[in-house]
C-alpha cells in the first residue's frame, strides 16, 4: 500500500460521522466514515475512493485533493502531506487560501440555528450550512464564477437579497475595496488576476469603483431575503475573519422576538436543503 493510500484510509477511519455532519446510524462496524460517505462529501464515486485506497488510482487532481482534505478535516500540515504523497505540489503560500480548517468546519457544523457561510478572501463561497442555502436560495445551483460573490453582484445581479440604497452603495464599494486589498496580499495568484481583469472589462460599475483605489474591510449591514419559502426575512449580516487562514465567515442573525426571528425559526423547522 502506498503512503497516499495508507494516509487516506487512516484519516477516513478517524473522522466520525458526527464530525462530518452526518447521522451516525445504527449497526456501524466502520470506526470512522464509510467509503460511500467520504465519496459523497468529496463529490466523487465510491469506486474511485476504493481505487485510491487500494493504490490503483494515481495522480488525483489538486481539486480532488482539496475536497478530500476538507472532508477529512485535515490540518494545514496534513493537507500538505496529502498533496505531496499524491505527487502534487501543496497550495503555494502566495495563492488565496481555500483550505477549511477543522475549527472552521466545526463552527459550520454546530451553528445550524443561524445562516452561515465561509468565503475566501476574494469571496468565493467554499462552505455553507443548510439554513444559508434556504435563505439565499441560489447557492446549491451555482458553479464556477457564479460562486464568487463579487462576480455575482456585478455581473449577474444582487439575487434574492434586497438592500436599501445606502447599504447597496456601501456593499458594492466594500466588495471592490476588499478585492483590491486581496490583490495586494496575493499579487501572484493568477486566478485572482483573471477575476479582476474580467470584472474590469465586463462591468463599468466595477471599473468605476476600482479606479477609486479604495482599501477597506467589509462592514456589517442589514438586508432582506426576499425569496424564502416563508416570506421576506430581514437579517443583520456580520463578517468574521479567520486568523491565519484569511477566510471570511458570514453570519446572518435576526433581532430576538421579532417577526423576522419567527420566520427564520419557521424556515429552520420547515426543512432546509442538505449541506452541499
Amino acid at each position: 500500500m502506498t503512503e497516499f493510500a495508507s494516509a487516506l484510509k487512516s484519516w477516513r477511519e478517524r473522522v466520525t460521522p458526527e464530525e462530518a455532519g452526518l447521522p451516525a446510524g445504527a449497526g456501524r462496524r466502520t470506526p470512522g466514515l464509510r467509503r460511500e460517505e467520504l465519496a459523497a462529501l468529496a463529490g466523487v464515486s465510491v469506486d474511485y475512493i476504493v481505487r485510491l485506497e487500494q493504490g490503483r488510482a494515481t495522480n488525483p487532481s489538486p481539486q480532488l485533493l482539496g475536497a478530500l482534505a476538507r472532508a477529512l478535516r485535515l490540518t494545514d500540515e496534513e493537507r500538505d502531506h496529502l498533496y505531496r504523497v499524491a505527487g502534487a505540489a501543496p497550495p503555494a503560500a502566495g495563492l488565496v487560501p481555500r483550505h477549511i480548517t477543522p475549527g472552521v468546519q466545526r463552527m459550520v457544523d454546530r451553528l445550524g440555528d443561524v445562516p452561515l457561510a465561509v468565503f475566501t478572501a476574494t469571496f468565493d463561497i467554499l462552505l455553507w450550512n443548510p439554513l444559508w442555502a434556504a435563505i439565499s436560495g441560489e447557492v446549491p445551483r451555482t458553479t464556477g464564477l457564479e460562486r464568487n460573490l463579487v462576480w455575482r453582484h456585478f455581473m449577474v445581479g444582487s439575487g434574492p437579497m434586497d438592500f436599501d440604497d445606502q447599504h447597496a452603495e456601501d456593499f458594492a464599494s466594500d466588495l471592490v475595496a476588499e478585492l483590491r486589498a486581496a490583490v495586494g496580499r496575493y499579487p501572484g495568484d493568477p486566478v485572482l488576476a483573471q477575476l479582476v481583469a474580467r470584472l474590469r472589462a465586463g462591468s463599468p460599475e466595477f471599473e468605476r469603483r476600482w479606479a477609486v483605489a479604495r482599501i477597506a474591510h467589509h462592514r456589517a449591514s442589514r438586508k432582506t431575503a426576499v425569496a424564502t419559502a416563508v416570506g421576506p426575512i430581514t437579517v443583520d449580516c456580520d463578517v468574521l475573519s479567520v486568523p491565519g487562514g484569511d477566510l471570511r465567515i458570514v453570519v446572518y442573525t435576526t433581532a430576538p422576538g421579532s417577526e423576522d426571528a419567527s420566520r427564520l425559526d419557521l424556515l429552520r423547522v420547515a426543512g432546509v436543503p442538505s449541506l452541499a
